[in-house]
């Protein structure tokens, strides 16, 4: 049970300091919410590239590799991992096959929500 119970704490921690990091950026910058996200996967990717992101992933698990950055993380990870077996070409199709069950949920849920709400205009 203590085991399970720290797991919880380290992923609620790593996950909502990285989600208090984007409300503030929100909040406090100019920066619109397509740049933030933007950042957040070029960040994961490129502290993934240089071998900080994994041993954060192994540390805080989906706390690390739910939000954003570790979308950007399983993006390297699956484009170096592509080059390591197919060459330069892998650098263009691993990210894709590395991420495409993340990118078909998304769409997938993304069009059910589509046809069960109706958008109301910003007022």
């Amino acid at each position: 049970m203590g085991a399970a119970l720290w797991m919880y704490v380290k992923v609620f921690a790593v996950g909502g300091l990285l989600c208090v990091l984007g409300e503030l950026l929100v909040l406090k910058t100019k920066l619109t919410p397509a740049r933030i996200l933007v950042a957040y996967i070029t960040a994961g990717a490129f502290l993934s590239a240089v071998g900080i992101y994994s041993p954060l992933a192994a540390f805080a698990g989906a706390g690390a590799t739910v939000p954003l950055t570790g979308f950007g993380h399983a993006l390297a990870q699956g484009a170096m991992h592509a080059v390591q077996e197919n060459g330069v070409l892998g650098a263009f199709t691993g990210g894709i096959t590395a991420t495409a069950g993340g990118i078909t949920a998304a769409v997938f849920f993304g069009f059910i929500a589509a046809v069960l709400f109706r958008p109301k205009p910003k007022t």
